[in-house]
């Protein structure tokens, strides 16, 4: 059994490497990248790193298909941001009727990623693109999780 004094000592050392940890893991979410957003039709170009996927890469690596929507435009960017809206961990950080800017945060490490839609109405798609904010991999999850939205935004579609 340990006792009151144990008890102290174990919190006295312990704290130190606690609030270490918890420095560390906040700062996993990241700063908001400041390139976000569309410039001149365009999205964000990917990183070199392979956590990023975008439907606007000319690069295999980083390429991902643009979503292919039923229905009107509009119609189509409200039921994007409720699928967003519904997934788990999402935000929406910014939305007007073209764009829309949402950010995902894992469960474990809390680290996030920024997810972005382009109503694309010239091309009749919605451009994204989905980008880690650190680290260099992310075990495809990114790619995942569009192609999750995709499936959701046309379900029956193949």
């Amino acid at each position: 059994m340990i006792g009151p004094a144990q008890r102290r000592c174990f919190v006295t050392r312990s704290l130190p490497s606690l609030i270490s940890l918890s420095l560390l893991l906040a700062g996993c979410a990241g700063a908001e990248p400041m390139n976000l957003g569309v410039h001149d039709g365009k999205l964000a170009a990917c990183p070199a790193s392979p956590n990023c996927v975008s439907s606007q890469s000319s690069n295999r690596e980083h390429r991902i298909e643009p979503l292919r929507y039923a229905g009107s435009p509009g119609e189509a960017m409200d039921r994007l941001k409720k699928i967003v809206i519904g997934m788990k961990r999402s935000r929406i950080i910014r939305s007007n009727g073209t764009y829309i800017h949402a950010d995902f945060t894992s469960a474990l490490f809390r680290f996030v990623d920024d997810v972005e839609f382009f109503l694309d109405e010239r091309a009749a798609v919605i451009q994204v693109r989905s980008s880690s904010r650190i680290g260099s991999f992310d075990l495809g999850v990114n790619r995942k999780r569009i192609e999750d939205i995709r499936a959701a935004i046309n379900p029956g579609a193949s």
